[in-house]
Formats: C-alpha cells, structure tokens, sequence
C-alpha cells in the first residue's frame, strides 16, 4: 500500500496547517533520539514524519504532493533535496524543547543544479546530527552529550480584579508534554494584565541532563461588574438625584474590599464629576505607589414629574435657576 504523509502524521487531508504542527510535535515528542536512544526503529519512524511534515508544512509542497496522492510518487519526482530545502529542521526541533542537531550549529539544506545522474554533492543531511552522520546521504555533524536546557513554556492565566489587587494562591493544571503538570502560583498584589510571571524550571525537559526550561503565566485580568482598573486607580459609578446633586447629600461607597465608605457628595456637584479616595486603589509593584478609588457621579435628572412636581420645577426656573 503506497505510504501517505497524511496517514504518517495521522492527520485528515482537510488538516490545517496548526492541526499538521500539532500531530508533528506529538510525534517528534514520543519518537525524538533523545528520547530513544541507540533504537533504529525509532529513529526511522521519526525521519518518516519529519520528511512528512516537511512537505505538509509548507504550502506549496503540499499542494504539489495533493496532485500525486502518495508519498512514493512524490518521491520519484522529487528528491530528498528537494523535500527538505527551506526546511530547518534544528529550528522547529528547538521551537518543540528540542536541542535539534548537536553541534552547535544549524543544519542547512543549500539549493544546488543536479548533474548527470542526479548528483547531490551540496547536499547535507538533515539528520547527520540526530543520529551520529549515520542517516541519508552522509552526515557531517556527530552527535555529542552535551547537556541541553529544555524549552521554556507559556501559560495564559485569567485572574478576578480582587486577585490582582491584593494577590493570591492559585493552583493551576496544565498538560506539558506528556504529563499533567499540578502548580502552585503566588499572584502578587497589583500585577496587571499583559504582565508575565515566571516559573524557573517548569517548563519543557532538558536534554541529556540538562535543566528543565521555564513557565511563563501570562496574566489576563476579567472584566468586574462594578469597578474598572486604569493603571494603579480604581473606578466605581454612582447615580443621584438632581436634587442631591444641587443641595448636596452623603452616599455609601463600596471599596473592593468589600468595607463601606460614606461620601460627602457637596451642593452643585455636577454630572461626571470624580471624587478622589486616596489609598483605595492598587498597591504598585516593585515599590511603586499605591493608586486611589475615584466614584464617577453621574446626575440623574427625572424623565417624567408629577403635575405637582411640574409646577415646581417651572417656578425654579421662573426664579432663573
């Protein structure tokens, strides 16, 4: 039966091309050299799909290997140099937690005009260092036990408003790799969206006794009902009456907190005025000085009125006002 890159990778042919990504490093993850040291058949299973990610990853080659429909007939008319050229493979690896090839170099496929008989001499194997120069073509690279560190990992992490104000414990979850990763993470009080917290040492395996890589939380504050956060200040509305407003009154304040403040709202206020709490707002990072509460007044004025209340309001505005 003729091999297919699709079946190779186990994905549909309709797959996107995060879905190939994804199929790809699942299987790099469980058939990498380094994680089957010294078994061939691992290792040719892993060049099967790498040189199928190699076509399927890139547009073109995929639209070209579509119109054959077989691996064994896109080879026949297109050589290794050919599936492999643009293609880094030390890069993707390293961009999965991978070392890629040792050597301390990038393996590079060189674009070259084939002579008579379908010479190749500029051409170099991609796996020359994964495997010790034994795979296709002759390898150049020999693979040394160099102690590598692992791949760092990133982490979105929703936080409530009060969470970010005061900070907090949280334990989070999270698959890596191959296992069920469980954490405990310290949000320290006035951190903000699009800030990043790391973790040493939680993120992908190293290599050949290297030091796991990092976590990185990127942290994403939800929307709260009743208050706004802009910078280190804290932002809350409250209605009144147009009277209130015009002769003055005291309301209550909720903080976030949870505590109740009263507010002495003075005669004349006028609408979208903004009365300043001090040292009700965030506690800044790294010493920086904690923000204040403002409560945005907003003035209702009245859409319908008695007949009384018409009579009323028309000799206040007899009297000019």
């Amino acid at each position: 039966m003729a091999e297919d890159y699709y079946q190779v990778l186990g994905v549909d042919k309709k797959a996107s091309a995060d879905e190939i990504k994804k199929a790809y490093r699942k299987l790099a993850l469980k058939w990498h050299p380094d994680k089957n040291p010294n078994n061939k058949s691992a290792e040719e299973k892993f060049k099967k799909i790498s040189e199928a990610y190699a076509v399927l990853s890139d547009e073109k080659k995929r639209g070209e290997y579509d119109q054959f429909g077989s691996a064994d007939q896109f080879r026949q008319q297109y050589s290794q140099e050919d599936i492999y050229r643009d293609f880094d493979l030390d890069e993707i690896l390293r961009g999965f937690g991978f070392g890629g090839a040792r050597g301390g170099g990038r393996t590079t496929f060189r674009t070259s005009r084939r002579g008579g008989g379908g010479a190749r001499d500029d051409y170099e194997d991609p796996f020359a260092g994964l495997f010790g120069g034994g795979g296709m073509g002759g390898g150049r690279q020999q693979y040394a036990n160099v102690p590598q560190k692992g791949q760092d990992a990133e982490y979105n992490l929703s936080i409530s408003l009060e969470e970010s104000v005061f900070g907090a414990d949280k334990k989070i979850s999270f698959q890596l790799e191959n296992r069920v990763e469980d954490i405990n993470v310290k949000i320290p009080a006035g951190i903000s969206s699009g800030k990043k917290l790391r973790l040493p040492g939680k993120g992908l395996s190293g290599f050949n006794g290297g030091p796991a890589g990092d976590l990185y939380l990127n942290i994403t504050v939800s929307p709260h009902p009743i208050f706004a956060r802009d910078g280190n200040d804290l932002y809350i509305e409250k209605t009144i009456k147009f009277t209130q407003a015009a002769l003055g009154t005291t309301i209550d304040v909720s903080t976030l907190d949870g505590s109740v403040k009263r507010l002495k709202i003075s005669p004349g206020t006028q609408n979208n005025t903004k009365i300043r709490m001090k040292g009700y707002g965030v506690p800044g990072l790294k010493g920086a000085p904690k923000g204040d509460q403002y409560v945005k007044i907003n003035v209702e004025v009245p859409r319908k009125l008695s007949d009384r209340q018409m009579k009323l309001v028309q000799q206040l505005a007899d009297d000019g006002l």
